[in-house]
């Protein structure tokens, strides 16, 4: 896998100051996409044990809240297996931070059920997952007052508690404070 960009503080893709890596490939090329050059999977740089290391010390600070996967595509079949064993390591490490991941997949139509998203390892990344921003972004729909997300088709998705209950859960808790007096 191929990463574009790593951002160790972003404030604008989820909660809290976060961690973010913008992997590259993405399949479903949205109208004016903000990325359009990761759509490639041979843009930029290669995701190997030494990027993997340094995500993991960006995440170390206190302040940090978690990590943020997007790009491009993080759920094509190709992202998602060499996604997992990292995933995995950042959740052993820090069960405390929350891992978002954006996708232009639809959680309970295609991540969930047969589409070509799905793939032996989406099951057990998902398990990681704690909120899923989904769908597509859609020019038309486009809305800047909306927090976390650009067209208002996307939903905010808390996957833990849609996993337990199989059903879409949207994530309730977009007040940041509220948040981190939670932490405290």
């Amino acid at each position: 896998m191929n990463y574009a960009e790593i951002k160790n503080c972003d404030i604008a893709n989820g909660l809290g100051v976060r961690v973010s890596l913008f992997v590259s490939g993405c399949t479903h090329h949205c109208k004016n996409c903000f990325n359009q050059m990761t759509w490639d999977f041979d843009y930029g740089q290669v995701f190997d044990e030494s990027v993997e290391q340094q995500i993991i010390d960006y995440l170390k600070p206190n302040h940090i809240t978690g990590l943020t996967l997007l790009g491009g595509e993080p759920m094509e079949p190709e992202n998602q297996r060499a996604l997992l064993p990292f995933v995995k390591r950042v959740k052993a490490l820090y069960p405390q931070k929350d891992i978002w991941v954006y996708s232009g997949y639809i959680f309970d139509k295609e991540l969930l059920q047969d589409s070509r998203a799905r793939c032996e390892v989406t099951d057990e990344l998902l398990s990681y997952i704690d909120v899923l921003v989904d769908g597509r972004f859609v020019e038309a729909l486009k809305d800047i007052s909306l927090k976390f997300r650009g067209s208002s088709n996307q939903r905010i998705i808390d996957v833990p508690q849609s996993l337990k209950e199989k059903k879409v859960v949207l994530y309730k808790d977009l007040n940041e404070n509220r948040k981190f007096q939670k932490q405290q």
